[in-house]
């Protein structure tokens, strides 16, 4: 296959950790294709030099495979010379036919990008994807979380103690408070005193659930994981306020995220710093569900679908999505409607997923359009009267425009 070129001049890079072999292809003034192939090292000098050498040939396309997150170094310093590179994925590539054994993989990119065969995969902006480290960190620590407070409800079982049975969370306020009591060493009776009148259970299923038979070890195991949990806590918390206080000027879409059913404040963040708040990047809803990996997958010949396995996406994104397609089933909304529809035919896994993928064209289209979320089930104004209607009556008792009744 003859590829035609379309572009003068263009670089490619292909990264390691510890090397950039960099090609640039370009057109002499007698028309004649040259190719000057140059390696670097990885330090940042050496990303430096890479970086002022591609840019003195003033490329006209400069390409990239995103490989694992060695790309992102090289890429920084390509956009410190004013120089935006495609970061291409490497499945793309390897699709093209006509790649020859003896070519090195920079000059097969370059190859490829001078015939505009190669397109570019999203990179947000450079604050959001300095962000995406906070985010994805302090979601590890909630994943490290969830694990200590499940083998603490373990050795508390193991210990005898079925706290679990009788209270919703084991890690709520009073339950916290009456496990910390029997690790001081005092009895059912007086850990009672820490127990919420709010709990259902009564005090002798609690009595019943404390007496168990807490030894030396299991009193050590408990208290030391309560000690990570408590930690973890704090550094969750500290992470999220950072996040947030980064993203204040991204407010008004962050406001308008919430208003998705299932959607909180630290999750319309996460989903910030991944998506980004430019749509014109992804071009259409069906693209950016595809480039999540939220969307089914498309495998169909002689008119008959033969798989619909879903793709590989952002990892972080469709858990994000998961846990709010969860969160909006159990509310009263139109997205609760298609969550029922689909339960019955797809099962419970298959409809979160689907609704995963709707709510992600929900906010591309409020991204897009600087609007917020309207719920076709939900009257608004009627839900407005009857949250304001009777501090409404009193002002205008107050102020005598209606008399008061009986």
């Amino acid at each position: 296959m003859e590829l035609e070129p379309i572009y003068r001049c263009v670089a490619a890079l292909d990264v390691h950790q510890a090397k950039l072999t960099v090609c640039v292809l370009y057109e002499d003034e007698a028309g004649q294709t040259q190719m000057e192939l140059r390696e670097f090292g990885g330090f940042k000098r050496d990303r430096k030099a890479m970086a002022e050498w591609v840019a003195s040939f003033r490329p006209q396309q400069v390409v990239m495979e995103s490989t694992g997150i060695y790309w992102q170094s090289p890429y920084a310093a390509l956009e410190k010379q004013g120089i935006y590179a495609l970061v291409v994925n490497a499945r793309h590539v390897k699709q093209v036919p006509g790649r020859k054994t003896d070519l090195a993989d920079a000059q097969w990119l370059a190859i490829l990008a001078r015939s505009g065969l190669l397109r570019g995969s999203f990179v947000p902006p450079r604050d959001l994807r300095t962000l995406r480290l906070i985010s994805r960190q302090m979601q590890k620590l909630t994943g490290i979380l969830s694990g200590e407070k499940n083998r603490m409800h373990k050795v508390l079982t193991d210990a005898g103690i079925r706290l679990a049975v009788v209270v919703s969370d084991i890690h709520g306020k009073s339950a916290r408070e009456m496990i910390k009591g029997l690790l001081r060493g005092e009895t059912p009776e007086q850990v009672l005193q820490y127990a919420s009148k709010r709990l259902k259970a009564t005090e002798e299923e609690l009595l019943d659930a404390l007496a168990g038979e807490l030894t030396a070890d299991h009193i050590f195991v408990i208290s030391e994981i309560l000690d990570h949990i408590e930690d973890l806590e704090r550094r969750i918390a500290v992470f999220s306020r950072q996040l947030l206080t980064k993203l204040e000027p991204y407010k008004p879409m962050l406001q308008a995220m919430q208003t998705i059913p299932g959607i909180d404040r630290m999750g319309a963040a996460m989903l910030l710093v991944e998506v980004g708040g430019d749509m014109t990047a992804f071009g259409t809803a069906e693209k950016l569900a595809s480039w999540a990996g939220v969307c089914p997958g498309n495998h169909e010949s002689a008119g008959k679908r033969v798989a619909g396995k879903k793709r590989k996406g952002n990892p972080y994104v469709r858990r994000i999505l998961c846990e709010a397609a969860n969160a909006a089933s159990r509310t009263r909304c139109a997205l609760q409607e298609k969550f029922k529809s689909l339960l019955v035919r797809r099962g419970r896994k298959r409809a979160i997923f689907a609704l995963a993928h709707k709510m992600l064209k929900i906010i591309f289209v409020l991204l897009s359009r600087g609007d917020y979320y309207r719920d076709a089930t939900t009257n608004y104004e009627k839900l407005t009267v009857e949250r304001n209607a009777p501090r409404w009556m009193k002002m205008l008792v107050k102020y005598g425009y209606i008399t008061a009744t009986a």
